[in-house]
């Protein structure tokens, strides 16, 4: 095995050894609090598809939606996060979640083209609904400014492996690539929308 392909294999083995003890036991404090909020996102593929998505999807559109978009998201996501650590009513949690996998996969399969201020008003409402998310899951024992700088930092991680993906349009094939990765969210996001509407019924 060449060094170039040992890179993913060690990325993989420590990912792991810090999600494990993470998940194996209850984060508790600032240390705590960050930890939980960095890993949470990880832990939910209907969250970090979407979030790719965002990224992806501001790339395909361009500046100034290339930075706006994945800027807007995380702070957006923060205002949700407060609503749900202060468990302010929010229904359709999943639902919406789940839809705005489908909603995000779809506009970067057909690289929709929205006006930049209706693309905002999108990946803010959705953003809404993932920051209470993670905000209702606070661990008790952590502290909440902590845990939600964790996710927000989190969150911006995972858009800008969207916008990386997004770079690949400077070529004809990465084109097709990142429209088939288009499809293939929001078919899981179609997966995810029909499954959390039959945990409602």
């Amino acid at each position: 095995m060449t060094p170039s392909h040992r890179l993913p294999a060690l990325a993989a083995l420590a990912l792991t050894a810090l999600v494990q003890p993470a998940l194996a036991h209850e984060q508790v404090g600032v240390t705590g609090g960050l930890l939980s909020g960095l890993l949470h996102p990880l832990t939910g593929l209907d969250h970090m598809i979407a979030m790719v998505a965002v990224g992806i999807w501001g790339a395909q559109l361009g500046a100034p939606a290339i930075w706006v978009l994945p800027i807007t998201f995380p702070l957006v996501m923060a205002l949700g996060g407060v609503l749900g650590v202060l468990q302010v009513p929010l229904p359709l949690q999943e639902p919406v979640i789940a839809l705005s996998a489908l909603v995000l996969g779809a506009a970067v399969a057909t690289r929709l083209r929205l006006p930049f201020a209706a693309a905002a008003v999108v990946v803010g409402v959705f953003a809404i609904f993932h920051g209470y998310a993670h905000g209702a899951e606070l661990p008790r024992s952590a502290n909440p400014l902590a845990y939600g700088i964790g996710f927000v930092v989190a969150t911006g991680l995972l858009h800008l492996c969207g916008i990386s993906i997004g770079l690949l349009l400077r070529w004809p094939i990465g084109e097709r690539l990142i429209r088939g990765m288009g499809v293939a969210i929001a078919v899981l996001g179609c997966y995810f929308l029909a499954r959390s509407l039959g945990g409602i019924a």
